[in-house]
């Protein structure tokens, strides 16, 4: 019986072997594939990382573009002011010399002054017809000044 027992120890012992050696074989795939898996990730990582500095490179260069185009745009912007300011000035100026003009051709007709203003209104046509030599002149002046 001790034979038998001794057998029946022994079989059991090689079949506990050969099942450690197939889960071993088991284990050894899987260990593979997480290594493959291993690779693959640190290659995806390496390229998150090359990506992740292009977009920073990037970044930076919009930024200097951003603070250049503010830059320009405040500068636009104040200029855009002063030109507001010039013609404003321009037209109250023009207008002041159309009243002048209106006067003067006013006076040149003999009109009299009325209760609602130094002068009565003359007609649109004479007011327009004085504003068009005047602005003729002032054409004439300004090609003398400028040659």
């Amino acid at each position: 019986m001790n034979a038998g027992f001794g057998l029946l120890i022994e079989s059991l012992v090689a079949v506990l072997l050969v099942l450690t050696i197939v889960y071993c074989i088991m284990l050894n795939k899987r260990l593979q594939r997480l290594r493959a898996d291993e690779q693959a990730l640190k290659a995806t990582i390496a390229e998150l990382v090359t990506a992740t500095e292009g977009a920073q490179r990037a970044i930076a260069g919009l930024k200097l573009t951003v603070q250049d185009s503010e830059a320009s745009l405040g500068q636009r912007l104040k200029s855009a002011e002063r030109l507001s300011v010039d013609l404003s000035r321009q037209i109250a100026s023009g207008e002041q010399v159309v009243a002048k003009l209106a006067q003067i051709v006013g006076a040149a007709r003999g009109l009299q002054p009325s209760a609602t203003g130094p002068i009565a209104a003359p007609s649109a046509q004479a007011t327009a017809a004085a504003a068009r030599a005047f602005a003729a002149r002032a054409k004439l002046r300004a090609r003398g000044a400028a040659a």
